[in-house]
């Protein structure tokens, strides 16, 4: 069988991230739940829950946070030349009068490039007119065992008044706006921080009437969000 250099790589440090295994009893134990040889886009579909059931719970009695590093090194999240995930700040309610919380879909240190229903987390800022902080990151996958993926992607940040994403589809929208939150597709690939700044300058008295009724707004108009440019 033959492997790509960074397949194999993402083998051997999952492996050793595992107890009392090597790469072969690893190979052996995705071969129950992939088809061989591993592809990243196979890999990329590894939830816990299937790790542990596979080879009649070869991995059952790992301890979670183990199967969850492992699952990270194989889907490429962690490993030499990943680029760490960005410190949060600390914040406490009421730091930022007049702010507004916003969340990003994420796969990649602090960019909006991720699909609501396949992103890895959610940047969770606070924005005011004068600051951005990023206050929370809170990853999609601790759901995989929810019957419903995209309310509990919903109830992740349901604490938030925005959600801006590459994409989504109308269900899971329809999710998000009876969790409270009103979202905003951005197809094109970018720093979260640059779209959070052209939001900046809409925040405060002279808000537009989307932004300024987010909260009283009906689910009906809220889930006809359209690609809007926060910054027109």
């Amino acid at each position: 069988m033959s492997l790509s250099k960074e397949i194999a790589l993402r083998i051997g440090l999952a492996a050793r991230a595992l107890p009392d295994t090597d790469p072969k009893r690893l190979l052996d134990v995705l071969a129950d739940v992939i088809d061989l040889p591993p592809t990243s886009k196979a890999l990329s579909k590894l939830t816990v829950k299937s790790l542990k059931a596979a080879s009649d719970g070869e991995f059952s009695d790992v301890d979670v946070g183990v199967l969850k590093e492992a699952i990270a090194y194989l889907k490429g999240e962690k490993g030499p030349g990943v680029e760490p995930l960005p410190e949060i700040a600390a914040y406490d309610e009421g730091d930022m009068p007049g702010s507004i919380r916003v969340a990003c879909a994420s796969n990649k240190g602090e960019m909006l490039d991720g699909h609501f229903g396949s992103c890895q987390r959610f940047l969770v800022y606070q924005v005011s007119p004068d600051e951005i902080r990023l206050v929370d990151i809170r990853a999609t996958d601790t759901g995989d065992d929810e019957p419903d993926k995209n309310a509990y992607r919903a109830s992740l940040i349901g604490d938030c008044q925005i959600l801006f994403v590459g994409s989504i589809g109308g269900p899971a929208a329809a999710k998000v706006v009876r969790a409270g939150v009103h979202p905003i597709k951005k197809p094109e690939v970018g720093e979260a921080r640059v779209e959070l700044a052209a939001l900046q300058p809409r925040i405060g008295p002279n808000a537009p009437p989307w932004l300024a009724k987010i909260m009283g707004q009906s689910p009906k108009e809220r889930i006809r969000f359209e690609q809007e440019e926060v910054g027109a």
